[in-house]
């Protein structure tokens, strides 16, 4: 169930600690909201100089309050934060939250400080926000504990940074989005992120949970808290595109930078990854679609609640450059547009004049001008035709009705066709509350105007912007949450540590696990050798061992006849590298074959991140890899292995037969699981995995330990 978060959200007492009449103090900010409901519960301000703050009486310890306090906001300076802490906890108080900074972010010792506060708070069975937090806010209990305001609504901010989250309240604001919560994450000594994430996906008043984090902690849990939420989860993070390790010693290291690490468990956890403020606030515009008409918290309006079936969108416009750069927009950001079938043109047809288009983007071509409901009309076709999931209306509309209500634009003495405007939004809402589940998103010149407002009221997302409807309209289609955890795979329990992270003791690892070798045999001289290839038949491929990358050192020999050939190879190879010792192996079929590689890189926030692409000697200049946390289910595997640019070679192409796909997906779980119960291997590799028409065989084994 997670921890119980009941004091920080809805505590039976509140104290400031440090409250402050100087405006210049964070103590007057906090003490000032906090007494904005002093009606719901008693709220005390501490000053140790007493004398009165705000117009009230100040206690000049939390002590002399004289009662317990279940709340306590500590705003002091750090020389005196620990007596704080202590004090608070001997008046009983069940939560903290720490304003003052100078702990982790400060070094070293402000972390040994911070460890210790935080022990003490859990020993007590308390709980505690920050250090160095901006406070919080809960608008359904009536709780202001942070500088600013934050307008009543269904999403819950989580933010480690308060400049954002006043830009995010600032956005949503035009769009009539706001806040059930607001959770300044400072520190997280003791609360963190994914604490907070399973407490609001429990907060019924929360319908979406809007996170800005840079340090995740438990990456991996909170991954899975988001899966497990049952709610949608939108993440803006910094720093997804520095670098991969530049010590990385394989193709996996080397390929797996921490952008690729987020979105890979956003995807598998089922969150909505965005870049900006901009794009986090359309984003949830577009789910506040879903839930309806006065946004995440409010009463189910057409469609809410619903998800699209699939990505296949229709494209409406009244102009074909409006169309041409929506149907561009939607591709970008992920959706279909593909053409109506001959049907559902002909039903358009019916309602249309000759020069409009009903392909898709389907163009009215100036019908709008003659007949206003024409808009109406083409929204409900597009919506109860089966091949379409949802609906990118741009253009004019909401130009004629702009024109009535002074917002500029639209043709002079327009008020018919602007009243003719409003009905059809009016039709258009009636459509929607019969469309099983089919999202419409509108971008409009005029999205401000009264025929947009009669739209937004009823729950669609209006853009002004195209970029912004297609993505909120991504965000709304085809991407069902998992209902359960299960796409971000538990960890498997710790195996005993490899002992032997040579070449063959990796194999004998992975062997033991079930993924398939050719015959080898290590050696050491040219007797090792000769009684190496009387074990099985040629052809042969020998190996020098201990080399970073045995290919580009010229330390791999491939299709050697026989033993005479296995031999000349060896003198030479060993003359040139002088390597301790080589491995014989019998030549696989590469016939029909296809290389694949599959590494796990251990991330220090996310733990094992497998990656699946197109193998071989080519792998770092190709970069065709997917990503998703390990270990990774067979079924899931198949699904990367399908994403790929190259995933047609898989089905054959050019005459080439089909390759085992089900085969290579059972052997990337067996080496992904076995990668994710040895957290001692930093890197571990199969490269190339050959896969063939029957079956999947494992060329090439590599590990680097921590």
């Amino acid at each position: 169930m997670g921890r119980d978060l009941t004091a920080l959200f809805d505590p039976r007492s509140v104290a400031v600690v440090g409250a402050s009449d100087d405006p210049a103090k964070y103590g007057h900010a906090v003490a000032s909201q906090a007494l904005r409901a002093p009606d719901r519960r008693p709220v005390h301000l501490v000053n140790r100089r007493g004398g009165t703050v705000l117009g009230r009486t100040a206690a000049t310890s939390l002590t002399a309050v004289g009662e317990p306090v279940d709340l306590v906001v500590i705003s002091v300076p750090g020389a005196g934060f620990e007596a704080a802490v202590d004090e608070a906890l001997a008046c009983g108080a069940k939560a903290v939250v720490a304003i003052t900074a100078g702990f982790a972010e400060a070094g070293p010792a402000g972390l040994a400080r911070q460890r210790a506060v935080a022990a003490r708070v859990r020993a007590a069975g308390a709980v505690l926000v920050g250090p160095n937090c901006l406070g919080i806010a809960d608008n359904t209990t009536e709780l202001y504990l942070a500088s600013d305001r934050f307008a009543p609504g269904g999403i819950a901010l989580l933010s480690q940074s308060g400049n954002l989250a006043l830009e995010l309240q600032l956005r949503a604001e035009p769009h009539g989005l706001g806040f059930s919560r607001f959770v300044s994450l400072g520190n997280q000594a003791d609360v963190t992120l994914v604490d907070l994430v399973e407490d609001c996906s429990r907060h019924e008043a929360t319908s979406a949970i809007a996170v800005y984090a840079e340090d995740f902690g438990d990456g991996r849990a909170f991954a899975a808290a988001a899966a497990a939420a049952g709610k949608p989860v939108v993440l803006l993070t910094a720093g997804r595109g520095t670098a991969s390790a530049r010590s990385a010693q394989s193709h996996t290291g080397a390929l797996t930078t921490s952008a690729d690490v987020v979105a890979a468990a956003c995807r598998d956890a089922g969150v909505e990854l965005v870049r900006t403020p901009r794009e986090m606030t359309v984003v949830l515009a577009g789910l506040a679609g879903l839930a309806g008409p006065t946004g995440p918290a409010g009463p189910a309006g057409p469609g809410a609640g619903v998800r699209a079936r699939g990505r296949r969108t229709a494209v409406f416009t009244d102009g074909g450059g409006h169309g041409a750069i929506a149907a561009d927009a939607a591709e970008d950001a992920g959706l279909e547009v593909p053409e109506l079938g001959g049907p559902t043109q002909d039903r358009l047809r019916t309602v249309l004049w000759e020069q409009s288009s009903v392909a898709n983007p389907v163009d009215l071509a100036g019908m709008g001008e003659q007949r206003p409901l024409s808009y109406a009309d083409m929204v409900g076709a597009l919506l109860d035709a089966d091949e379409v999931d949802a609906v990118l209306m741009t253009g004019y509309f909401g130009g004629y009705a702009a024109s009535e209500g002074g917002l500029g634009g639209g043709p002079a003495g327009g008020s018919v066709l602007a009243e003719g405007e409003t009905r059809a939004a009016k039709e258009i809402v009636a459509h929607l509350a019969s469309a099983a589940g089919k999202p419409l998103v509108v971008q409009s010149m005029y999205p401000g105007s009264p025929s947009c407002r009669v739209l937004a009221e009823a729950g669609v997302p209006v853009f002004a912007a195209t970029e912004d409807a297609a993505r909120a309209l991504a965000a709304m289609t085809g991407r069902p949450r998992p209902v359960d955890a299960t796409r971000v795979a538990p960890l498997p329990r710790p195996a005993p540590p490899l002992s032997d992270p040579g070449y063959h003791g990796v194999r004998a690892l992975l062997d033991a696990a079930g993924v398939p070798f050719p015959a080898a045999r290590e050696i050491t001289d040219e007797a090792g050798l000769l009684a190496a290839a009387a074990e099985f038949d040629g052809p042969y491929v020998l190996k020098a061992l201990h080399l970073l990358h045995k290919s580009d050192a010229g330390g791999v020999a491939l299709r050697l006849a026989d033993r005479d050939a296995l031999l000349a190879a060896y003198r030479e190879m060993h003359a040139r590298l002088g390597a301790p010792a080589y491995s014989v192996e019998a030549m696989a079929d590469l016939t029909d074959g296809i290389e694949l590689i599959v590494g796990v890189n251990q991330d220090p926030r996310f733990g094992p991140v497998a990656l699946v692409g197109l193998g071989g000697v080519l792998t770092e200049s190709l970069r065709d890899v997917a990503f998703a946390l390990a270990p990774v289910p067979a079924r899931r595997a198949e699904t990367l292995l399908r994403s790929l640019r190259s995933a047609a070679l898989l089905d054959g192409v050019r005459g080439r037969p089909a390759v085992d796909v089900a085969a290579a997906a059972a052997v990337v779980e067996r080496i992904t699981t076995v990668a994710a119960a040895h957290p001692e291997i930093a890197e571990l590799e199969v490269n190339p995995l050959l896969v063939r028409p029957d079956g999947a065989l494992a060329l090439d084994a590599r590990a680097v330990l921590r």
